[in-house]
């Protein structure tokens, strides 16, 4: 009987790379860029707050803030009636390490 014997992969790199990919996703609006550097700018907002410092809608403020939520860069906290939402610094700094390790390993032979 012969038997097929597949090793199994080492994915931690990939799942990491996935990680990474999904955070710049999240970045790669120039709306979500001014949310984050607004958020940066004070302690939490809340979503009417973004909106009146952001020439967007309401709704499209909230689907910004998600998707910056969903890849962990912002953090939601319900509050009543007005949910805050304020920077994840400590997932920002985790991605600029990450981002830095890319580039200084793809330009090391420069």
């Amino acid at each position: 009987m012969n038997t097929l014997l597949i090793e199994p992969r080492n994915t931690c790199g990939f799942a990491d790379s996935q990680a990474v990919a999904a955070k710049l996703a999240a970045l790669s609006h120039p709306a979500r860029i001014e949310i984050l550097k607004h958020l940066s700018a004070s302690h939490s907002c809340c979503c009417r707050e973004v909106v009146d410092h952001l020439d967007l809608a309401q709704s499209t403020v909230s689907q910004h803030l998600k998707i910056l939520v969903d890849a962990g860069l912002v953090r939601y906290e319900p509050d009543r009636q007005r949910s805050r939402y304020q920077v994840d610094r400590d997932a920002l700094a985790g991605l600029s390490v990450s981002l830095a390790a890319l580039v200084n390993s793809c330009c090391s032979g420069c």
